[in-house]
């Protein structure tokens, strides 16, 4: 439990309207008292962290000086707001995030007026923040829009696009480029790179060190060259920092200054917010600001499960399985030590795909693109013009922003791409912006396409082995967030036959065809329905496409009822792929598919949303024995 007689401050703040008169003193209180109440939260609950700490001073200055909500806030991502929930009204259910019935661990309009802008993929504030502060041109409003990226977020195509846009209109729109060298991980941005160089090269700062000691010494005239020696440096910053890319998209820059002097940011923010047109403010913050274990940490602890608060360090729980993350990585490592012509590609996630035991072990065969999932396809559709056997290793809902890529770019040309999408299905916290419930349903619909699911772990190391040896063109392979089944796995890859599934059980009252993860919860509700009498079939499908048609002639000739189970979206997904193969045949078996509905599903853990959707084994067992019950259902969605 949190300790509220702790805090002088921030249990008597309920919006920001309660900050508008805090003298500074006070402000820098309640930037201490927030990042101690983080602290406190996340080291209990788990939820992201890093981000938030290094934003608390940014964040109070913000709604210090501007009206919000009148005034428009949007953020980029949303890893970074948790300052933000805190400070309007949600401060007491900061221990429900990320929680099942508990507030988002990102930004949502339907979750407060504060939050202008729904947040959860990268790149987005700026284009967001651009269409508002157009409307409000074309509406005569007052607004002020202020819309806050982090350099992570700036290796995506779309923030320069708008940025170009905002120039060009001379739209009145405030950037806040918040730089802290971080996106999850260690950034790839050639920009920051150059800049945190130049700043911290030891020649640089002797020189500044030893004008600033001699002129010390001076009255007058140390006076006067430190205000040159200032203007200086000023020139060489607005050179060697990204000011020079900015002016010239049209943006007026101001920095870089200190994101953590709640003083000097106050001071700026009034100054601008009077200001017409494309203003960038260039602040500097440190990822995990305030907590020593958070600024030590590689990833300065951008996300967290819950912890000990003086060391820092996870608990853990005893004899869990390993990752299916973990396995991808260990087996395409392995790969590329025999097949050196096959590299791995990450767009700013190399622990999340498990990419960084390649970097580790192979450093010259993986490629990190940034925040860049358009740029890691068709860069992966040239590296196989050439012969390379690119993975573009990318989870399944930030895929979907290279749509046009994989269709254009690589399926087009029938090029040889393996895609693997982690996080297929409902990945529980982090909810709808990173479920990935539609992948099976907008790969299916390309040509040239291959797609499978994995049972297992084992059988997810054949099918990267298949994806790699494959060479028709491109083909994709998915598995589910969180740890595996625990199944023996061989050091040697077995091939598997392209579109071929697998028989695991045999039954003759009804059919169960599930694909993924939905393999194991179909074994486990045959075994309930076992115990009520019913005897299924079950298959392990392994390809959505191309369909096992041999299989499914056979199955349709013997049974009259079909089940097909994944955790997919029904619209559009493997159950709708074999109501259409069954259309075309003119079978008349009865069909239903048990998925995913057709809504967006909010965050909870795994277990729990499957539990509620009715899609974990006890769900699955009982709407089949409802199924059978009925005579008169006919292609049924459930």
């Amino acid at each position: 439990m949190i300790d509220r007689n702790k805090f002088e401050l921030l249990f008597k703040i309920n919006s920001p309207a309660d900050i508008k008169n805090f003298e500074v003193s006070q402000l820098k209180i309640l930037c201490n008292e927030i990042r101690e109440y983080l602290i406190d939260v996340v080291s209990e609950i788990g939820g992201h962290f890093g981000g938030g700490l290094g934003t608390v001073e940014l964040t109070v200055a913000l709604h210090k000086v501007f009206k919000t909500p009148e005034d428009l806030i949007v953020w980029d991502t949303g890893h970074q707001a948790y300052p933000h929930k805190i400070l309007t009204g949600r401060r007491d259910q900061m221990l429900t995030i990320r929680q099942f019935g508990g507030i988002s661990g990102f930004l949502k309009r339907n979750e407060s007026e504060y939050d202008a802008f729904g947040a959860g993929h990268a790149s987005t504030s700026i284009s967001a923040a651009l269409g508002m502060a157009e409307a409000k041109s074309l509406t005569n409003s007052e607004k002020k829009v202020i819309a806050i990226i982090g350099d992570g977020a700036l290796t995506g195509g779309m923030a320069y696009e708008a940025m170009n846009n905002a120039g060009v209109r001379k739209s009145d729109l405030i950037v806040i480029f918040n730089d802290n060298n971080m996106s999850i991980d260690q950034n790839v941005w050639q920009f920051s790179n150059y800049f945190t160089e130049m700043i911290s090269h030891p020649d640089y700062n002797k020189f500044k060190s030893k004008v600033w000691d001699l002129t010390g010494k001076m009255d007058h005239w140390g006076d006067r060259i430190r205000r040159i020696t200032s203007r200086i440096e000023g020139g060489i910053k607005a050179v060697i920092t990204p000011g020079m890319l900015f002016e010239a998209l049209g943006f007026r820059y101001f920095g870089p200054v200190n994101g953590h002097n709640i003083v000097q940011l106050v001071k700026l923010f009034e100054h601008v917010k009077g200001l017409k047109g494309p203003i960038l403010i260039h602040t500097l913050t440190q990822k995990g600001k305030g907590y020593k274990p958070a600024e030590e940490h590689k990833q300065h602890l951008h996300a967290a499960t819950p912890f000990d608060k003086v060391t820092g360090e996870f608990f853990k729980k005893a004899g869990t399985p390993v990752s299916y993350t973990k396995i991808f990585g260990e087996a395409l490592a392995q790969i590329v030590q025999s097949n050196p012509q096959v590299v791995g590609i990450t767009a700013a996630m190399p622990d999340g795909t498990g990419l960084d035991i390649l970097q580790s072990k192979i450093p010259k065969n993986y490629f990190d693109v940034g925040i860049a999932e358009e740029h890691a396809v068709t860069f992966a559709a040239g590296l196989a013009t050439q012969g390379i056997i690119p993975v573009c290793a990318i989870y399944s809902t930030f895929l979907q922003r290279a749509f046009d890529q994989i269709v254009h770019d690589v399926a087009l040309q029938k090029l040889h791409v393996v895609f693997v999408l982690d996080r297929a299905g409902l990945v529980g916290a982090d909810g709808p912006t990173h479920h990935g419930t539609f992948d099976l349903t907008y790969l299916r619909l390309i040509p040239n396409m291959v797609i499978m699911a994995p049972k297992d772990e084992a059988e997810l190391r054949d099918m990267l082995f298949t994806a790699i040896e494959y060479k028709d063109g491109p083909i994709a392979l998915r598995y589910p967030r969180g740890n595996t089944l625990g199944v023996e796995i061989n050091e040697q890859f077995t091939k598997i036959e392209i579109g071929k599934s697998e028989k695991l059980k045999d039954g003759e009252d009804v059919a169960l065809i599930a694909v993924g993860s939905m393999v194991d919860y179909a074994l486990k509700a045959g075994a309930n329905l076992q115990s009520i009498g019913i005897n299924a079939e079950i298959i392990n499908l392994r390809f959505i496409k191309p369909l096992d048609s041999e299989m499914l002639d056979d199955i349709a000739k013997r049974f009259n009822k079909i089940i097909t189970i994944e955790e997919n979206t029904i619209v559009g997904g493997m159950g709708s792929s074999i109501l259409e193969y069954f259309n075309e045949k003119n079978y008349k078996n009865e069909v239903l598919r048990i998925g995913l509905p057709d809504m967006f599903i909010e965050h909870g853990t795994q277990k729990e949303l499957h539990a509620s959707l009715k899609i974990d084994p006890e769900g699955i067992a009982e709407k089949i024995n409802d199924f059978m019950k009925s005579e008169i259902i006919k292609n049924k969605v459930i």
